[in-house]
């Protein structure tokens, strides 16, 4: 099996008339070369970093000035001290502010937050889908989640999971998912 299930290498599907997708002209493509770098870099060749930039649509709109009631910071709406965590793992993440290394950090984020859900029971697109969730409302929410439906006997995917999440998880993910044409 490959490492990255189809329907993360595919371009997005045309949708509805009028809805922005991620590839819509409204976006900037300004920012798609560092999205484009840190996700080869981090999640590898074949990823479709797309998935990254519709994530900081559904963060900041793409931008760079964001800053959330909470504190947090710029395209992927980092709060300082998961940036602090973050540039204790990876000191080569220089800035909070600049929208490179906001793009670099919330990628490599991801990337820690993927890698916990390694050798669950999850298909690649719902372990994207929980690495999403987990960004919005904290690795620990998630996994409570998912525990107790699996403790249930249940299937844990993110369409069963989401539904024991806040409703702002629920509808970032979601958002996500639309603005790359995937089924909800």
């Amino acid at each position: 099996m490959a490492p990255w299930p189809v329907l993360l290498l595919v371009p997005a599907l045309a949708l509805a008339a009028g809805f922005k997708g991620v590839d819509h002209e409204h976006w900037t493509t300004r920012y798609d070369h560092y999205f484009r770098k840190y996700a080869k870099h981090y999640f590898g060749p074949v990823f479709d970093w797309r998935w990254f930039k519709a994530q900081g649509i559904a963060e900041s709109g793409l931008d760079p000035k964001a800053r959330s009631k909470a504190g947090a910071v710029g395209i992927m709406q980092i709060m300082p001290g998961t940036f602090e965590y973050i540039r204790k793992k990876n000191p080569s993440i220089l800035s909070i502010e600049d929208p490179k290394w906001n793009i670099a950090a919330g990628i490599f984020y991801d990337r820690h937050l993927y890698d916990k859900w390694e050798g669950e029971p999850l298909d690649g697109m719902d372990r994207l889908f929980f690495t999403f969730g987990a960004y919005n409302a904290g690795h620990y929410r998630v996994r409570r989640a998912y525990n107790k439906l699996r403790k249930q006997g249940k299937p844990a995917t993110w369409q069963q999971v989401d539904d024991l999440l806040p409703a702002e998880t629920r509808r970032y993910v979601a958002r996500i998912r639309k603005l790359m044409s995937q089924p909800l």
